[in-house]
């Protein structure tokens, strides 16, 4: 276990939250890589009952259903982090997250969306290894259909 306080599996258990194993990737390349104390996870698709949670925002997914979509891509996130790095406990910061949302040209509200990853990984790992820097674009389509992509780089102890 770490020195601090209070794990961060003590944090999921308290949010309910049970690590989905890795995921194979469906086209060539990989979960993660780790180069020195970072690791560069792959973008992970939302997803809904096992298949891609599919939609597009500003027609007919809201901005609570893509944020509920974000929040799930977070937790799929941190499984994949966890199989990078054996513990979560070894993480020092999440450094960024990257969120594509499969929108309307209208549609402006990518960073609300994001924001459902964004507030659970400050959940699990607290307001200073979980902030990070942020990008949230709108985009035309992303894989499957989905509703949204995200991907993460995360610093690690060496």
């Amino acid at each position: 276990m770490s020195s601090t306080p209070t794990s961060v599996y003590d944090q999921l258990n308290a949010l309910g939250i049970t690590l989905p194993p890795l995921a194979v990737p469906a086209a060539a390349y990989v979960p993660f890589v780790r180069t020195g104390n970072l690791i560069f996870i792959s973008g992970h698709i939302a997803k809904k009952d096992g298949k891609a949670w599919v939609g597009q925002l500003g027609r007919d997914v809201d901005t609570a259903t893509g944020r509920a979509a974000a929040r799930a891509i977070g937790i799929d996130l941190l499984g994949t982090l966890h199989a990078a790095v054996g513990d979560l406990n070894k993480v020092t910061r999440i450094v960024k997250l990257m969120s594509l949302v499969n929108s309307t040209a209208e549609f402006t509200e990518q960073h609300l969306v994001t924001n459902g990853c964004s507030e659970l990984i400050g959940e699990v790992f607290g307001p200073v290894k979980g902030a990070h820097a942020r990008s949230a674009f709108g985009v035309a389509q992303i894989p499957l259909g989905a509703c949204v992509e995200i991907e993460m780089i995360v610093e690690v102890e060496a």
